[in-house]
């Protein structure tokens, strides 16, 4: 008899077929007492690099199937395998318990989770889940117990209470129709590898090991996964995937065709990104340009600053693959949620709405001044744009130009090549959307990141997972605002984009055109489905003219 269970979807899609139940193999780890403390220690050591290693055939393979910036989590869990910190109390614990290395691995493992785990800040929360996984890998090389893979050839529906990036990216792909976990949330790794390498995904989901080996479809629409579903089911399953199938393909027809509304308007449709390797995607997606390239990924890949020279060969391979066509890079937006090591800032009590961003670029000029030298160096070498995030004063904006005449001055005197760019900012705050007329005086575009617009519009935590239900990007007082920006960004000649996820909402797209939207930027999966949707926009109001 079918039973239905719901979830939360992860990425969108349909599959039909066996359920495997990715369970982890329970490794007792016994405490056994050890004579020797320092074969044991070099037992670890050995372990350790043997781990690392395999951290980065993982990158390697993730660089292929997902892109730099999926990838990097193994270069962060190679770093974090790395610290001395974890592995001094590693060696310590061997040392004065005399205890084998699996047993020190697995305690030391556990209680640097549970101090991750009890922090208020919600990025440093989430490597509590990264120190179990090279944990386990650690405790998996020291036990010499293979990794788990997929048997047989059939392919299969994965479910599992949970699944670590590592997991994630080790499965063969091509026996992969769908993961279904019971935990997990819509912002970790494996759900973004999920999204990258478009599997259809759910979390939230009670499962059942039992489960093993029956039939299983998953319908990501709506969430859902059924046990052993009946002929109705398949059916419907099988008609959403016939009707998905012809969608990508009239999406590739795409390709090439101007993004233009059936009243002959033309919207500018560009890519998010994250990395160099990711403009390839936004080539391949067929993006006009890139909207928003965000380069505090050069400083998060990184364990120190990163050099003038670093950021300039970044920019530079970006503009120079985009072949002409626009390139904005937002400067530094480093903080709330994404912290660096090598800052040093401190703790915040709500760090979303502290020390981040342009806040820090103003206040510590030479960070700000290097990333602006590169950026107007690489100007040199394709259509680069400037923006600037978290906005909230018209003398923010009056400062930055100050210190770009001063960087733009120190090149000219210097003899070094750097064309003018366009400079824009991005509306994110209700401050900058209410003094947006004043704002549009200033520079040369704005860049709507619907994003944080909706979070502190709605002053809600948009990390908090207990209030999802309430977090509605759709709210009339967010659309509200953007309308008012485009509306004084156009009586100012400038032109108006939005850069933030709402960008590839296409239930919004007729209401972003009637506002007057000029420019679209989302993810590069998303292009031609935005493509499509601006084309059929107003089709009949149109027709009838």
């Amino acid at each position: 008899m079918m039973k239905s269970f719901t979830g939360k979807t992860v990425f969108d899609g349909v599959a039909v077929g066996k359920i495997l139940f990715y369970g982890k193999k329970e490794e007792v780890v016994k405490r056994e007492k050890v004579e020797d403390t320092d074969a044991e220690i070099s037992r670890l050591e050995e372990a350790v690099k043997d781990s690392t290693d395999q951290l980065g055939m993982l990158y390697e393979k993730a660089l292929k199937e997902v892109g730099e910036a999926n990838a990097a989590i193994f270069e962060i869990h190679q770093m974090m395998l790395q610290d001395e910190d974890f592995l001094d109390a590693i060696r310590n614990m061997i040392r004065t318990q005399n205890v084998n290395a699996e047993y020190a691995t697995a305690s030391t493992g556990d209680h640097f989770s549970q101090m991750f785990a009890s922090m208020e800040d919600e990025y440093m929360r989430a490597r509590a889940a990264d120190v179990k996984d090279i944990s386990e890998r650690l405790i998996r090389v020291l036990a010499r117990v293979e990794e788990k893979e997929i048997e047989g050839e059939e392919q299969v529906i994965i479910i599992a209470e949970d699944l670590a990036p590592s997991e994630t990216v080790q499965l063969d792909k091509s026996k992969v129709l769908a993961f279904v976990t019971r935990l997990g949330s819509s912002n970790s790794h494996t759900a973004i590898l999920a999204r990258t390498m478009n599997i259809p995904a759910l979390i939230g989901v009670e499962i059942d090991p039992e489960w093993d080996g029956k039939m299983g479809a998953v319908d990501g629409a709506k969430a859902t996964l059924y046990l052993e579903p009946d002929e109705s089911t398949l059916e419907m399953i099988a008609q959403k995937k016939r009707r998905q199938d012809e969608y990508k393909k009239m999406l590739l027809e795409l390709k090439g065709k101007e993004t233009v509304a059936p009243d002959g308007r033309k919207i500018n449709l560009y890519a998010n990104i994250g990395n160099i390797g990711d403009a390839g995607s936004a080539l391949y997606n067929d993006a006009e340009g890139i909207g928003l390239f965000r380069s505090e990924f050069l400083y998060l890949e990184k364990d120190h600053y990163p050099t003038e020279e670093e950021q300039f060969q970044a920019y530079k391979a970006v503009a120079e693959t985009m072949a002409g066509k626009k390139v904005i890079i937002r400067t530094l937006d480093i903080g709330a949620d994404k912290q660096v090591d090598y800052f040093e800032m401190e703790k915040e009590e709500n760090p979303a709405m502290g020390y981040r961003a342009i806040r820090i670029c103003l206040d510590r000029t030479h960070i700000f001044k290097t990333q602006l030298r590169a950026l107007f160096r690489a100007s040199a070498y394709g259509n680069i744009s400037i923006m600037y995030p978290m906005i909230i004063s018209v003398q923010e904006v009056q400062q930055i130009k100050q210190i770009v005449d001063e960087v733009t001055l120190e090149l000219s005197q210097q003899g070094i090549a750097f064309k003018k760019v366009e400079q824009g900012i991005m509306i994110e705050t209700p401050a900058a959307a209410m003094i947006s007329d004043l704002l549009a005086k200033e520079v040369d575009f704005f860049s709507i990141g619907t994003n944080d617009l909706t979070q502190y519009t709605l002053a809600i935590d948009r990390q908090n997972p207990k209030l999802d239900a309430i977090y509605d990007p759709h709210h009339e007082a967010v659309l509200r605002l953007i309308e008012l920006v485009v509306q004084n960004g156009h009586k100012e000649g400038i032109w108006v984009g939005i850069c933030g996820e709402l960008a590839a909402d296409t239930a919004l797209t007729e209401r972003f055109l009637e506002m007057g939207i000029d420019e679209l930027s989302v993810s590069p999966t998303f292009i031609l489905g935005v493509r499509k949707a601006v084309r059929e926009c107003n089709r009949q109001q149109a027709d009838n003219k």
